[in-house]
Formats: C-alpha cells, sequence, structure tokens
C-alpha cells in the first residue's frame, strides 16, 4: 500500500485543492497523512469536516518540512506501508498521476520516481529533474536536454525535490529518514534522493506523472521578489532561505567527492552571496 505524507502549516485553501485532486485519482490504491504543524488558519476543522478519510497528525508547530515529514513516515511504516511518498500542500495531481505512478514504480520496484512539475498558470513544464555536475559545479536541467516529443516515460536524475517523489520503503530501510538535524527545511530532500543515489539506487523523473504547482508561492522566490535587506539575510541564512549558506555546507560536505569539495564551496559562497543581488 502507498501512503501519502504531506506536511501543512496553513494556506488551508492549497490543502483542500491538494486533497480534492487525490479525491479524483483513476487509482485509489493509497491512504493519505496530513502532518498538519500547528496551523491557525482553520485547516485542521477543515480536514476533521471535509476529509474524515485523512489521517490527520498534529505537530507542535516547529517541526518544518523535515521533522513534519519523518512524523508522517514513522507512522506510515508503522502501518505497514510498501511505498511512501511525500507530497506538497500547494501542488494539485492530475487524475492519472498515482495511475502513472504505479506504472513506472512496478516497472522499477527499487527506484526512486519524481514528478513533472506544471506551471498552474501557464500549463508548461517548469521542472522535470535535474543531475549534478560536482566537476563543472553546476545542475543540469533535463527539460533543456530532453527534446519536447521525448518528454515522456522516465529519465535518470541525481536528485529530487520531495514535492511528489515515490520512494520504496526498502531505501527508507538502507539510509534511514530524511535528515533533520543538518536539514530543517530546504535541501533535505535533495541531500536524501543523492543520499538514495549513493546507495545504489536509481532515481528517475516519471514524465507521465504530473503535478500542477505555484512556483510563485515558494518562500524562496518571495524573498527574490521584494529585494531587503532582511529578505537578503533570511535567503542566505533563515530556515526556509533557498540560498542558506549552512545547508549548501552540509550538502557539500556530506555529499560531494572530496576532491571537489573547496572548488564547489568557493563557488557555491560567491553565486549565493552575490546571486540574490543579481536575479
Amino acid at each position: 500500500m502507498l501512503y501519502i505524507v504531506i506536511p501543512v502549516f496553513n494556506r488551508k485553501q492549497f490543502t483542500r485543492e491538494c486533497l480534492l485532486s487525490l479525491r479524483k485519482q483513476t487509482n485509489t490504491h493509497f491512504k493519505v497523512i496530513v502532518v498538519d504543524d500547528g496551523s491557525t488558519d482553520g485547516t485542521g476543522q477543515m480536514l476533521k469536516v471535509e476529509f474524515p478519510e485523512v489521517t490527520v497528525i498534529e505537530g507542535n508547530g516547529h517541526l518544518f518540512w523535515t521533522a513534519a515529514t519523518n512524523l508522517g513516515v514513522r507512522h506510515a511504516v508503522d502501518q505497514g506501508a510498501s511505498h511512501i511518498m511525500t507530497l506538497n500542500n500547494d501542488t494539485v495531481a492530475t487524475p492519472d498521476f498515482i495511475e502513472k505512478m504505479y506504472f513506472w514504480g512496478t516497472r522499477k520496484p527499487d527506484a526512486l520516481l519524481g514528478a513533472l512539475a506544471i506551471d498552474s498558470a501557464t500549463l508548461k513544464p517548469v521542472y522535470g529533474g535535474e543531475t549534478i555536475n560536482w566537476f563543472l559545479n553546476s545542475y543540469q536541467s533535463l527539460l533543456k536536454k530532453i527534446p519536447v516529443n521525448q518528454q515522456t516515460g522516465i529519465h535518470k536524475v541525481t536528485h529530487f525535490p520531495g514535492r511528489g517523489l515515490w520512494i520504496p520503503k526498502r531505501v527508507f530501510d538502507t539510509i534511514g529518514l530524511f535528515d533533520e538535524k543538518k536539514f530543517p527545511h530546504y535541501y533535505a530532500d535533495y541531500d536524501f534522493t543523492y543520499s538514495a543515489l549513493r546507495a545504489g539506487f536509481e532515481i528517475y523523473c516519471n514524465y507521465d506523472a504530473k503535478l500542477l504547482t505555484y512556483p510563485a508561492e515558494s518562500g524562496e522566490r518571495k524573498l527574490r521578489q521584494k529585494k531587503s535587506f532582511s529578505n537578503y539575510y533570511n535567503h542566505l541564512f533563515g530556515i526556509r532561505g533557498g540560498g542558506n549558506l549552512v545547508n549548501f555546507t552540509n550538502f557539500t560536505l556530506k555529499n560531494c567527492p572530496p576532491y571537489y569539495i573547496p572548488f564547489v564551496l568557493a563557488n557555491g559562497y560567491i553565486r549565493r552571496v552575490f546571486g540574490y543581488l543579481l536575479k
């Protein structure tokens, strides 16, 4: 059985639309766990009244993405999950999303599968996976590499976000949970998937499984839209900052081949410190 773990904090309407899309799936062989980490906008009541089929686990308001996700994963494992999917609440699944995940999941039983992200406003793909090149210190987008007429099926990547990530239980048995100590919010999904890769598991972007997303709603995007000293500081050091230097350092030290570390760190610091001002 697949268990879908969705960590939430406020943004009730996003959670509602996400859960409604899961109700419309052509394959209903799954259960949903929502970890409500202290929402104050009525999310808890909405879940109780409108979605009684969903298991709700309450957090203390200080879990952030990683600890909240781990809480849901532990519950799923205790319930006998064979597969676990991490899903963000600001996504809407197309009706055949779960069906397409099962299709490729049964053909690649030990692989992690990510979903193709579609901009809900333009209905165009915005993320289809990446590969890391440590030597060049670069991330290569598969959407830019793969011709449009070949953007179907599954394509290998080196890491993947957790917003729609299919994970066989054996992966958790092998490498453990998401690292909530080093990566309380950002980078936990990249670290987990790259750690899985290093442990011998394959990772793919499933171009047949699509999620509608809201790129403008990301915390990092909002920090970049309105330039200020406070936002600049949060970008580099805030727990929700996409350019968080501590997270980047921890990810590099843990996953980068040792001989590339000095170059990757120096280059990455420069990009993060000055990139906020330029973008």
